[in-house]
């Protein structure tokens, strides 16, 4: 079981770093006492499988001691779990001007009339935990969707490379555009079944249609030159920390070309390792 444990500067950044994790499955946890740690993890080890990746937040609010801390991350380890530090932090402008606009109260500023040593005094404190740190990441500038990328490289093995979902839907035109589209093709350039007699009352789902279709040069060369983009541009999007995406094909009704098409794909993305579903909106319409 892999435990990434997020500490840092208050007002760092730690929140957005625990939501960017939720995004690539992590059950994520603020705030967890000390003590609390090694039986949680334990929990998580007894559902044999059920919670592989775990984020744990942590800060200068529940440390007593950075002892206590580093005894717990040990015990952590002793029970088996994969055990990875981020520390978060920003430059003490950018934490200060973050406090001000948000009107929070820094845990070591109390009285509020202290911003400035606050923020000292907790750089100072959380130094041991900085260095024992698996990562560094400065969030001062960093936007959140270079924040996911960054996390994404970091935290995602090679095993993960095909952590994208991937929807292929097929429509008829005549029935209106789907909104959720990443890519979307329009297939009408390919030979129509629907103007064959014997033809007409199968679907894409139906080999007879499937044969008809990619029976034409056009089809062939089209999905070879789509599945080779394909290829190139999914491994940039999970790169990038995308988890999900669709791809849409078009064609008169939505019955023959399209669904043929999109399970061609599903065929082809499968076999790279990809999860896929594949959506035939339009092909029970008359």
């Amino acid at each position: 079981m892999d435990i990434v444990i997020i500490s840092g500067i208050s007002g760092a950044g730690k929140s957005r770093v625990a939501a960017a994790l939720e995004d690539l499955d992590f059950y994520c946890v603020d705030n967890m006492p000390l003590p609390m740690m090694p039986k949680f993890a334990e929990l998580c080890l007894a559902t044999q499988g059920r919670y592989e990746r775990v984020a744990l937040v942590t800060d200068i609010r529940a440390l007593e001691n950075i002892d206590e801390l580093f005894r717990t991350f040990d015990e952590m380890q002793e029970l088996g779990c994969m055990l990875k530090i981020l520390f978060v932090e920003a430059e003490t402008e950018t934490i200060i001007r973050r406090y001000k606009e948000t009107r929070r109260r820094h845990p070591l500023d109390t009285s509020g009339s202290n911003l400035a040593e606050a923020v000292k005094s907790e750089i100072e404190m959380l130094a041991p935990v900085r260095s024992r740190a698996n990562e560094v990441i400065d969030t001062t500038g960093l936007t959140l969707s270079n924040l996911q990328r960054r996390l994404n490289l970091l935290l995602m093995d090679e095993s993960d490379n095909k952590a994208l979902n991937v929807t292929i839907k097929s429509f008829g035109f005549k029935y209106g555009l789907p909104v959720e589209a990443d890519i979307l093709f329009d297939v009408r350039f390919m030979p129509n079944p629907f103007y064959i007699q014997e033809l007409k009352p199968k679907t894409g789902l139906d080999a007879i249609i499937k044969d008809y279709v990619f029976g034409f040069e056009q089809s062939n060369e089209f999905f070879k030159y789509f599945c080779n983009m394909l290829d190139y541009l999914l491994p940039h999007y999970i790169e990038e920390g995308k988890r999900y995406f669709a791809i849409c094909f078009g064609c008169t009704g939505g019955k023959h070309r399209s669904p043929a098409v999109a399970e061609a794909l599903m065929e082809h993305l499968s076999e790279q390792g990809y999860p896929v579903d594949c959506i035939h909106r339009d092909i029970g319409r008359e």
